[in-house]
């Protein structure tokens, strides 16, 4: 149990813009969702094996807690960390997390959030999907030149992303400003028509994620990048800002 919640709170609450997510748990698969406050990135993500002490539809809220608790010095080794159930309206739920230490005399409980509440505070249309017109496999070489790209242009808070001479090329700045660009890949297969932006320091937080990266543009202006941890599969999407 312990692996999966660290899991999810490295690839949300690390971030620092994903603070709530949503569980929806059936025997057949366990789904997560989350949103940040501004609606600059949508999280989906689904875990590659259901999680039987997940079913049910709940919220996990105050993430920063979870993650003191998971990384706590009481609960290192032989902790004892399990959801707990309750019988509500005829329907068994979990209500929260039961942490308490190898000798039993150190206990916490982390508390859900229940269904109605998490689905009002994460209410959002749900991504129906884009044409993906550039789907590429970011390097660890380009992640590292657009660190010092945008560190180079750190009063930018966007960074614009075209295709030109068959590479995928990110600027930042314009013709009024400092400006400066990089391909940060060569040799991409498809074409982007229109330019976009997108914000810098949640595209570079997520990039900086452990797992395997694959980053998909669309013309119709949105930007998807997946980290697949191993344990789950991450859909973080980004809503574009026209040029």
């Amino acid at each position: 149990m312990k692996d999966i919640l660290q899991d999810i709170v490295s690839h949300t609450q690390n971030l620092g813009f994903l603070t709530t997510v949503k569980v929806t748990g059936t025997d057949k698969g366990t789904t997560i969702n989350s949103m940040a406050d501004d609606r600059s990135v949508i999280m989906e993500a689904e875990t590659a094996n259901p999680y039987p002490d997940m079913i049910g539809v709940f919220g996990m809220p105050q993430l920063n807690k979870l993650k003191y608790l998971l990384e706590g010095a009481e609960y290192k080794e032989n902790a004892k960390i399990s959801v707990t159930t309750a019988e509500r309206n005829g329907e068994t739920i979990p209500t929260h997390i039961h942490f308490e230490n190898a000798a039993g005399d150190f206990e916490n409980d982390y508390r859900f959030m229940n269904k109605a509440i998490i689905e009002e505070k994460l209410k959002t249309v749900k991504f129906k999907g884009a044409q993906w017109n550039v789907e590429i496999t970011p390097s660890m070489a380009s992640i590292a030149r657009m660190k010092l790209m945008s560190a180079a242009h750190s009063e930018e808070p966007t960074f614009n992303v075209l295709t030109k001479d068959g590479n995928l090329v990110f600027s930042f700045g314009d013709a009024s400003t400092h400006a400066g660009e990089f391909v940060f890949q060569h040799g991409v297969e498809g074409a982007l028509q229109h330019t976009w932006s997108w914000p810098v320091a949640q595209v570079q937080s997520i990039l900086g994620l452990d797992g395997d990266l694959t980053m998909s543009i669309s013309d119709q202006g949105a930007m998807m990048i997946t980290v697949d941890s191993g344990m789950v599969k991450y859909d973080y999407i980004l809503p574009a800002q026209s040029k």
